[in-house]
């Protein structure tokens, strides 16, 4: 079940498609980001943080380098540079029934990169709600 929803994800982040995100996210979808502490809730905040990461990580250096798909779970390894630093990190997507993701979790290293993660998505989550 999980396949198509990697697919579907696969191919918005290619296309940095932020309003295909609706067809993908459940209502309830929570958002864990690698630099805020509390768990972001809802489709709103998850397509706001995830549309900061689409600006902000996918760039043409980034690539994912290993998949491991569950039933529902799918855990994605990446890799990235920005400014010079190397950013390597994980998705941990998890799905309802309808494929739907219900769970979105980005954990990073190394330290140099979370930090350097904080500042541009801190920056571009502030232009992108000034945009709505």
């Amino acid at each position: 079940m999980i396949e198509k929803t990697i697919e579907n994800w696969h191919r918005l982040l290619e296309n940095k498609d932020v309003a295909g995100l609706d067809s993908l996210l459940h209502d309830d979808a929570t958002f864990h980001s690698p630099v805020v502490h509390t768990p972001q809730q809802g489709k709103q905040m998850t397509t706001l943080y995830l549309a900061a990461a689409f600006n902000v990580l996918a760039s043409d250096k980034f690539h994912y380098v290993r998949e491991v798909l569950g039933e529902r779970d799918a855990i994605l390894e990446f890799q990235t540079e920005i400014n010079g630093i190397t950013i390597n990190g994980v998705d941990m997507i998890s799905c309802d029934e309808n494929g739907l993701i219900t769970d979105f979790k980005v954990m990073v290293r190394p330290l140099k990169a979370i930090n350097l993660l904080h500042q541009m998505m801190a920056e571009m989550l502030g232009k992108i709600s000034k945009a709505s």
